[in-house]
């Protein structure tokens, strides 16, 4: 197309694949001896495996995976099926998932279902059409939700950074509660005695484990909980500001200490408090949740937070995977152990604390 003088955009066709016939006259044998030397089938000298694989290699053609999988039990390929679009807990377990399965030669397809349930369906029917050997389920919450329907139960389904009450699930998970206590026994130890606790909205698992990981380290300390250190509200750093509001605006005595239940509370809160005139960590220790670099380190001082670790949380959402397409049978909830990070908003060099043993409710 194009005006006059003007040479335009010539239309055609991608030039034809080559196929196993081409690469068998290339190399000068006979189809299912092709055959047999690419898929490593069969007995045949050397140069002849030779002479076979460099023809593919001059020819570019590469054996259908489809094809090769109806004459094998395994595809070589699993399903990811998720809803965070935004990838802010999806992207380091994908990365490990993926370097852990390809180890084994296993690729990854992913699907994005955007919480629409039509659209999840879709995906998962397509998937299967696929032959997947296994499918794993993520998600930006990890909050219940319903389980994924496999015909028969024909092949491993494991939920990662999600949940389902299915019993014959494997749900791998990070221990929020045992993260939770991770902050507040550090600040604890650091001397820290009135520990708020300022975090998200109450219908997350995420927020009642978090404050029950609080509750616990309070409890080993002999400090007992107030109720007016408790505040819950949005995941924002607008509600980590109006949360200082009312903990530092009077009728209470003031916390020195601020366990914040994601990194962005906790940054709102350091600025809140740095504008009314209080040092942070010299007045108010802060400390905050997920380790989100863009929000830990550009925060003024940097803060100190829990990290949910999920690269390995991914990698062993990998080895279980691997394991059940083997034939290992795994169902139930896994804890994986958070850490926690260190930085200057706790009054601390910058350290790692060394993370629990697995919180584990897993079956087999």
């Amino acid at each position: 197309m194009g005006g006059s003088g003007d040479k335009g955009v010539e239309a055609g066709a991608y030039p034809a694949r080559a196929t196993i016939r081409d690469v068998a006259a290339r190399a000068g044998v006979s189809i299912g001896t092709a055959s047999k030397a690419l898929n490593a089938n069969g007995r045949l000298k050397q140069d002849t495996i030779d002479k076979v694989i460099a023809a593919a290699n001059d020819l570019g053609f590469r054996p259908n995976a489809m094809a090769q999988s109806l004459h094998r039990t395994r595809s070589m390929t699993v399903g990811v099926l998720t809803n965070d679009s935004f990838g802010r807990f999806i992207f380091p377990i994908l990365e490990a998932l993926e370097e852990t399965l390809a180890e084994h030669g296993i690729a990854i397809f992913m699907c994005n279902a955007t919480d629409d349930p039509q659209r999840e369906q879709q995906h998962v029917d397509q998937l299967l059409g696929k032959r997947i050997d296994g499918l794993l389920v993520t998600a930006r919450r990890m909050d219940r939700r319903p389980p994924i329907a496999v015909p028969g139960k024909s092949m491993p389904v494991i939920y990662v950074f999600s949940q389902t009450d299915d019993p014959d699930a494997l749900c791998l998970l990070p221990d929020d509660r045992g993260g939770a206590a991770l902050a507040v026994d550090h600040l604890i130890a650091t001397g820290r005695r009135r520990v708020a606790h300022v975090t998200g909205p109450t219908e997350f698992e995420a927020v009642s484990l978090r404050y029950q990981g609080y509750l616990d380290a309070l409890t080993r300390a002999g400090l007992s909980p107030q109720s007016d250190y408790y505040r819950s509200g949005a995941w924002s750093e607008a509600w980590g500001r109006d949360a200082v509001a009312q903990l530092f605006g009077g009728g209470i005595e003031p916390p020195d200490a601020l366990f914040c239940g994601n990194d962005q509370i906790a940054r709102g809160a350091a600025d809140a408090l740095r504008e009314r005139g209080l040092a942070v960590p010299g007045d108010v220790a802060v400390v905050g949740f997920d380790n989100w670099d863009v929000m830990a380190l550009a925060a003024r001082p940097p803060l100190s937070s829990v990290d949910m670790n999920l690269h390995a949380l991914g990698r062993a959402a990998g080895e279980r995977l691997i394991a059940m397409i083997g034939g290992e049978r795994l169902a139930g909830v896994e804890r994986l152990p958070c850490s926690l990070v260190v930085r200057q908003s706790s009054g601390e060099e910058p350290q790692s604390a060394p993370a629990p043993k697995f919180q584990t409710n897993k079956t087999s």
